[in-house]
């Protein structure tokens, strides 16, 4: 035993000074996106791709380019992960197939009796499976079906509710598939979804790999639960994508009966639409969220609906050898009843709910308020006339070509007011063509040829110019056509509620009230409390906790319809919930914190200047739907309260990923379900549908720089950006 581990050291060793002499010679860079896929696609021949351990994840720069997506530093250098971990070590341990999953894993125990442990990968097991990560990526994404969400770029939360908003049309029936609470992906569950690796990939060392992250449960993935996608600890990078591709089988099938149902749409409309017949489409929508499973039906009976669900729930425990919750998957009419999906309500409704038309009360204020827009041009136009004429008797003397320039534009505006005015055109007419002299016979036969056409053409422009009659009949007819395309846009909106059906996406109003009373945000009658947990923080880091929850419910609720709830949430509740403990902290007043932080709670930073972290209520009133693609929930920010602790304890590094600083604080997690005493299984005391971290953690101690620590107020990282398995003990 002893001659074998002096062998082992010896041969760490040797690598190590080879990593070291290579750095020194020929430093290493990561692989970027593009040279990595076509790394990965030489791999591929006859249908599969092979031996991606060897040739691809092992690679050194492809090692190092995981690192650089590990730690989001785009300019990560090769010292920064000498520190921590050997890149050659790693390379050579999956070439040898000798890397050691269970030495990586890292078992964390619960402080209550009943808790269950949690098994954490290390930082050297975390960069393989973010390398495993970025391959599979390249080999599945381009397959995934088009509704398939989640753990893909550019598909994410956001994306799968614009799909519903601007492409479902008059959903009828929907369903959502339900999955027994905390299904555990099993041993059958990881022999499936290696069968189906297989099928695309020939890498036994990758299969065996996979059977391991499972076996040592340094991959842990739970159906039926709240943590999938939330930047959990308990949750890795890998998890996402190994979902897809398991579930990857029913999102064929789901294609393959839309493409049956549109041939026979197509069939339909050539053969027997003919004259003014009304045809409404059959249409089946089918949305999936890692997984979360909607399937949404237009045109279809609720008996074809009920063959629908019973086929996918079939498949799914048939095939994948799920556990569905039969009750919880039950089919709801998409008008009477709301449905639950990516923790927003969804109802279809009538486009005038959408789109309300306006009353005759708001016509006549915007009819007001563009009259008195009008007037107050009209005043500001005449005043600018009257500077300019005084400027002009002024230098009229000395800037003659200035002068003749202006009168030439006031010329032109004159001219141009002049002929808007019909009373103005009318005058003038009737002035030029009030005699007939020129019109009698006997007189334009003794006068010239040439005055009597000069004053025929002089005649013509008369009429044509200053005529009311034509002036008045062109205004009317511009009135009718937009009285006529009033009435038009109004009775294709009666049609339209008669006929369509729009998505209405809402946040859950009861769920968002529960939270913030959870949280401790609001007292039992809605009023605004201070929390006291966090009055031994400093003053810039209460504002950046209450700022990065806040930041988390307005990115993640924007696109919803009410959206004006989750702003007085964010703008009112937990603005003065934070003025109320800044106030708590130094004993002072609510009014006397309002006085020295004001509304916006700007704080001093270290320099002596102000910041300003909360979002101000101008920057709260003017927010909308922004193009977010994936933004976290707030479970990882609202149920979590880091406490600076006041230790000396000897420096050490940053415990974000990669990062070399050595200028940390060490700082105590609390865990809102373990503060409370909640059980987040317990629906009735916990908010329904939001997610909690592992209460393993609670109480443990991790090191952090100011950057990091800053950046896990503001919600911009989660714990998953943190080695969680080197924390400290206090």
């Amino acid at each position: 035993m002893k001659l074998s581990s002096i062998r082992i050291r010896v041969s760490n060793l040797c690598t190590h000074l080879r990593y070291h002499s290579s750095l020194a010679t020929n430093p290493l860079k990561p692989i970027n996106s593009t040279e990595l896929e076509t790394l990965v696609l030489q791999q591929y021949k006859q249908g599969k791709f092979y031996n991606l351990i060897e040739n691809v994840i092992s690679k050194p720069t492809v090692l190092l380019a995981s690192c650089r997506n590990l730690s989001n530093n785009e300019s990560i250098s090769e010292d920064s992960v000498s520190k921590r971990i050997s890149i050659d070590e790693i390379s050579d341990e999956l070439r040898q197939n000798r890397f050691n999953v269970e030495e990586c894993c890292v078992k964390m125990v619960a402080n209550r009796i009943k808790g269950e442990s949690l098994v954490l990968p290390n930082l050297k097991l975390k960069v393989l499976i973010e390398a495993i990560r970025m391959v599979l990526e390249i080999v599945y994404d381009k397959r995934f079906a088009t509704f398939a969400y989640g753990g893909r770029v550019g598909m994410g939360r956001h994306t799968a509710i614009r799909y519903l908003k601007t492409t479902v049309q008059d959903p009828s029936w929907w369903f959502k598939v339900s999955f027994k609470p905390h299904s555990v992906f099993d041993d059958k569950h990881v022999c499936r979804l290696c069968l189906i690796v297989e099928e695309k990939i020939d890498d036994k060392f990758l299969i065996e790999l996979i059977k391991k992250f499972f076996e040592f449960e340094a991959l842990r993935i739970e159906f039926g639960g709240c943590c999938m996608g939330r930047g959990f600890p308990q949750e890795s990078s890998l998890n996402s994508m190994l979902v897809n591709v398991y579930f990857d089988g029913l999102d064929k099938e789901m294609q393959e009966f839309r493409k049956k149902i549109d041939r026979k749409e197509k069939k339909f409309s050539v053969d027997s639409v003919g004259g003014r017949v009304f045809h409404k489409p059959e249409r089946v929508y089918a949305i999936r969220y890692l997984d979360e499973i909607l399937v949404i039906t237009s045109s279809f009976s609720k008996r074809r609906v009920v063959g629908l669900k019973n086929e996918v729930v079939k498949f799914l425990e048939g095939v994948l050898e799920m556990e569905v919750d039969k009750l919880e998957t039950a089919i709801h009419s998409s008008v009477s009843e709301k449905i639950d999906f990516l923790g927003m309500e969804l109802q279809a409704v009538p486009p005038s709910v959408l789109h309300p038309r306006p009353s005759e009360k708001e016509i006549r204020a915007r009819k007001k308020y563009n009259r008195q827009k009008e007037m107050k041009l009209l005043e500001l136009k005449n005043a600018r006339a009257t500077r300019r004429r005084k400027r002009g008797l002024k230098i009229v003397e000395h800037i003659e070509r200035e002068v003749r320039e202006i009168f030439r534009s006031w010329g032109g505006e004159t001219v141009h007011d002049f002929f808007e005015s019909l009373e103005d055109r009318a005058d003038w007419h009737r002035k030029f063509t009030g005699g007939d002299f020129f019109s009698l016979r006997t007189i334009r036969s003794q006068l010239p040829c040439e005055l009597v056409d000069a004053y025929d053409q002089f005649q013509e422009q008369v009429d044509k110019h200053l005529t009311p009659l034509k002036a008045r009949n062109a205004l009317e007819e511009v009135g009718k056509r937009a009285e006529e395309e009033e009435k038009k846009n109004y009775a294709e909106s009666i049609v339209d509620d008669l006929t369509k059906l729009c998505m209405k996406v809402v946040a859950p109003p009861e769920l968002v009230k529960k939270a913030v009373r959870l949280a401790g945000f609001t007292n039992s009658m809605g009023r605004p409390r201070p929390i006291k947990l966090l009055i031994c923080l400093e003053d810039a880091d209460i504002v950046k906790w209450y700022a990065g929850v806040g930041r988390r419910w307005l990115e993640y609720f924007c696109c919803c319809r009410n959206f004006k709830l989750v702003k007085t949430v964010v703008s009112y509740h937990m603005r003065f919930s934070c003025i109320l403990t800044l106030a708590e902290k130094h004993g002072s007043t609510k009014l006397e914190a309002i006085r020295h932080y004001t509304k916006d709670l700007k704080v001093s930073d270290m320099a002596g200047g102000e910041e300003v972290y909360f979002p101000t209520e101008k920057e709260v009133k003017m927010m909308g739907d922004k193009n977010f693609t994936d933004p976290k929930p707030v479970d990882g920010a609202l149920t979590i309260a880091v406490v600076r602790l006041a230790v000396d304890e000897p420096k050490s590094y940053c415990m974000a990923h990669f990062c070399d600083r050595r200028e940390t604080a060490l700082y105590r997690i609390r865990l809102l379900q373990n503060r409370l005493n909640i059980d987040p299984l317990n629906t009735e005391k916990w908010v329904p549908g939001m997610g909690a971290i592992h209460e393993s953690l609670n109480r443990k101690c991790l090191s952090l720089c100011c950057d990091h620590i800053s950046d896990l107020y503001l919600g911009k990282i989660t714990l998953q950006d943190i080695d969680c398995t080197a924390f400290v003990d206090v």
